[in-house]
């Protein structure tokens, strides 16, 4: 009965390591992440973004490794957390990333943007409708909060086609009030109401497959598609009926066999202002060139122009020096 509950036993263990070792493998083959590889992009306005691979630090008890970009990041509006985010972590079971704080920043910044296009089509309409003579000035008092999941899940380790997982959630809340200025006292007039927007956004990611893909470094065979995509859900303090549906977000990345991301494409959506509808927009006298203009999804993308890996023997060598 022993023998036979070993021999069950040395059965699973072997299971277990095997597919723990199908993970590493894969972590390996997809996602390199040996200390002073490097990637040398071009986004689609011709700028040049190189990635390197360098310490990290420990966290909770967990060994982050990192990344350093050449030009640093100037503004959180411009972060993105699959492309370019600064700790990840290959487990047994997943690539992560380590991008609660920067998704909170970068989400800040993306709405209070957003806040002042408001402010700004909201001045327009007072504009052409106040008298001039009233001087009326508007003013937006605004607060963005936001709280992200500390990781994102960019690859799962037991690769599976159109399987779904949920790559991150983040919670968002905007509050603001109008300051109206210039407008003539009326008795009886209500107080501006401060009007809040509670937003949830979750994002999934799917492995679409893979494809051949050509860049400047090169024509890659058998590359990863994994694509990103958000489902966001806006609650007003008060509600339209006419409101239309918050934007989204599609991200997609290619990882070529043993080199990594060989390519990026993502189209984002403004969130608030896409619930506008196109009667508010008119109000602010925008002609459609502008209309579109402002609606159109902010599209950023980058290809390989150059790279090196550095194998795993020439890392363990330097880590014991």
């Amino acid at each position: 009965m022993l023998k036979r509950f070993s021999f069950i036993f040395s059965i699973l263990l072997v299971l277990l390591l095997s597919a723990t070792l199908r993970g590493n493998e894969t972590a390996k083959l997809y996602f390199p992440s040996t200390l002073g590889s490097y990637w040398v992009y071009e986004d689609q306005n011709g700028n040049e973004l190189t990635r390197q691979v360098v310490d990290g630090e420990e966290i909770s008890g967990v060994t982050y490794k990192g990344f350093s970009y050449d030009p640093e990041l100037e503004d959180w509006i411009d972060f993105d957390r699959h492309f370019a985010p600064y700790l990840f972590y290959v487990g047994d079971e997943w690539v992560s990333c380590l991008v609660s704080e920067e998704v909170e920043e970068a989400v800040k910044a993306r709405l209070g943007k957003e806040m002042d296009t408001l402010l700004q089509l909201t001045q327009n309409v007072f504009a052409n409708s106040a008298p001039p003579e009233l001087n009326i000035t508007i003013s937006l008092i605004h607060d963005v909060e936001a709280k992200s999941e500390e990781n994102l899940f960019l690859l799962p380790l037991d690769v599976s086609p159109n399987e779904e997982w949920d790559s991150l959630n983040v919670n968002a809340t905007v509050s603001f009030t109008m300051d109206i200025q210039g407008l003539p006292a009326v008795q009886g007039v209500p107080d501006i109401p401060t009007i809040t927007f509670d937003i949830d956004i979750q994002e999934t990611g799917i492995i679409l497959g893979t494809e051949t893909v050509d860049v400047t470094a090169g024509t890659f065979e058998d590359c990863l598609k994994i694509q990103f995509q958000t489902e966001t859900e806006l609650t007003a303090s008060e509600p339209n009926p006419d409101q239309e549906q918050p934007g989204e977000s599609v991200t997609t990345l290619w990882l070529a066999p043993n080199v990594g991301i060989v390519k990026f494409y993502q189209e984002t959506e403004n969130i608030i202002l896409n619930t506008m509808s196109e009667s508010d927009f008119s109000e602010a006298s925008l002609a459609q060139p502008e209309i579109d203009a402002l609606l159109a999804p902010n599209v950023i993308s980058y290809e390989l122009q150059s790279y090196e890996i550095v194998p795993e023997e020439v890392e363990d060598e330097s880590e014991k020096e």
